[in-house]
C-alpha cells in the first residue's frame, strides 16, 4: 500500500509546483502565441495529436527544447496521454529556466473527449518506427520525411556508386528509386558493388538491386529498366523524377545524362572513382549560378586518359565513400537543407585520407549551358562522344 500512497503524494507535491491548465485553456493560449508540446512517444502520436502541437518525446525534451524554442518567457503547455508525464516534463523545463510552463490536465485523452482539434500524422506507425532517428532531426521531422516519401530519384548504374547510394536512399525513405542498368552481376563486381550477392551472379543488376532494396525497405517503390541509356530513351527514362544520380561507367551515358539534366531542369549529382581517388559535385540547372557537367568536362577524354575500373582497378571501399557522398547530396537537395556541392568539386584521396575542394565556376562559353550553346538533340551527343572517344 505504501508505494501507491507515495506516488499519490508525489504527484500531489508536483501539482503544487507546476500549474495545470485544461485542454481548452491550452488551446486558447496556443491561439495567442503559446507553444503546445506533445511529449508522448512517436508511436503514441501516430493516432493523432493536438492541432499545431510540437511533437517532442519526453525522453528527448531536454536535448531538443532549446532548438525548438529559445525564448524562455514564451508560454509553454505540455501534454501527454493522461497528464502525469507532462508534469514531469514541465518540471524539467522549469529547472532549465523556462518561466511560463504548465501541464495539460487529463492529457490527450481529455483533449479528445472535449472534441478539440486534432491533426492526423503524415506518417503511419511503421514509418514512425522505421525513421525514428531521422524524424528527431529538427531539419527533417514529419514534414521532411513526407517530402522524402513523395520523391523520385533516378540512379544511372546499379554498380559501385549506385549500390551504396541506392541502399542509403532506400533506408532514408525516398519514395521511388528508378534503376537504369543493362549489365549483369559478375563475381568481380562483388568487392565494391555491395548491393549484389554471390548467389545472384549472372542476374541482371537491376533485378539483383531490387531484391536487396525491397528486403531493406519494402515501403520504397523500385522501378527497374534493364537497358542502356541511349538517345532514343533518355527523356522517357528520366522525365518525372526529382534528382539524377550519375553512376555511369561510360562517357556516352554520362553526357546523355548531363544533357537531359539541362533539358529537363533536373539536378544531377555527379560522382566518379579511379584507383584510390574519387570526386563529387552537383550540377543544378534550376540555379543560375550552377555550372553543368560540361563546364567541368567540355568533351570526353581519350580512352587512354580515363580508363575504367576493369582497366585501372579500384579500391573496393572507394565507391562506397563517393556513393554515400552522392546520397547525402541527394537528401539535401530533396529536403532543401544545407549547402549542396553546387559550384564546388570535392576530391577525395583515400591513400592520404584527404578531401580537397575546388571552386567550379560556370563557364560562359560552355558548350552545354553557355549563352551561345545550341542543343541539337541527343543523337548529336552520342555522335560527339563516339568521335571524341
Amino acid at each position: 500500500m505504501s508505494e501507491p500512497l507515495n506516488r499519490v503524494s508525489w504527484l500531489g507535491a508536483l501539482r503544487e509546483r507546476i500549474p495545470e491548465v485544461t485542454p481548452a485553456q491550452a488551446l486558447a493560449a496556443q491561439a495567442q502565441g503559446g507553444l503546445l508540446i506533445d511529449v508522448r512517444e512517436d508511436a503514441e502520436r501516430a493516432s493523432g495529436t493536438p492541432a499545431n502541437a510540437l511533437g517532442l518525446s519526453r525522453g528527448f525534451l531536454e536535448l531538443r527544447i532549446e532548438q525548438a524554442e529559445t525564448d524562455r518567457d514564451r508560454p509553454i503547455a505540455l501534454l501527454c496521454g493522461s497528464g502525469q508525464r507532462s508534469l514531469l516534463a514541465a518540471e524539467s523545463l522549469v529547472r532549465m529556466g523556462y518561466r511560463q510552463v504548465s501541464s495539460v490536465a487529463g492529457g490527450f485523452g481529455r483533449w479528445k473527449t472535449e472534441g478539440l482539434p486534432i491533426s492526423q500524422p503524415r506518417l503511419d506507425v511503421d514509418a514512425i518506427q522505421r525513421y525514428a532517428r531521422q524524424l528527431r532531426l529538427a531539419q527533417i521531422g514529419e514534414a521532411g520525411q513526407a517530402t522524402l516519401g513523395s520523391a523520385k530519384v533516378v540512379l544511372l548504374g546499379a554498380g559501385g556508386l549506385g549500390s551504396p547510394a541506392a541502399l542509403y536512399l532506400a533506408a532514408a525513405g525516398v519514395g521511388q528509386l528508378t534503376l537504369i542498368d543493362d549489365d549483369v552481376v559478375e563475381r568481380s563486381n562483388l568487392h565494391r558493388q555491395i548491393i549484389h550477392a554471390d548467389a545472384r551472379v549472372g542476374m541482371a543488376k537491376t533485378e539483383s538491386a531490387r531484391i536487396a532494396l525491397q528486403a531493406l525497405n519494402p515501403r520504397v517503390r523500385i522501378v527497374i529498366h534493364n537497358e542502356r541509356l541511349q538517345a532514343d530513351n533518355v527523356e522517357r527514362l528520366l522525365a518525372g523524377h526529382d534528382v539524377l544520380i550519375d553512376g555511369a561507367d561510360n562517357f556516352s551515358a554520362r553526357y546523355l545524362l548531363a544533357a537531359a539534366s539541362l533539358q529537363l531542369k533536373l539536378p544531377m549529382v555527379y560522382g566518379a572513382v579511379e584507383r584510390f581517388s574519387g570526386q563529387v559535385s552537383v550540377f543544378d540547372p534550376r540555379r543560375e549560378d550552377s555550372p553543368c557537367y560540361r563546364c567541368l568536362f567540355p568533351e570526353p577524354p581519350l580512352a587512354a586518359d580515363a580508363p575504367n575500373c576493369s582497366e585501372a582497378g579500384v579500391l573496393g571501399v572507394l565507391p562506397g565513400v563517393v556513393g554515400l557522398l552522392q546520397a547525402t547530396e541527394v537528401l539535401k537537395l530533396l529536403l532543401g537543407i544545407g549547402e549542396p556541392l553546387v559550384g564546388r568539386l570535392l576530391n577525395f584521396d583515400a591513400l592520404d585520407m584527404r578531401f580537397r575542394e575546388i571552386r567550379l565556376a560556370r563557364d560562359p562559353n560552355c558548350p552545354g549551358c553557355g549563352a551561345a550553346s545550341v542543343f541539337n538533340g541527343y543523337e548529336d551527343i552520342v555522335r560527339f562522344c563516339a568521335v571524341a572517344g
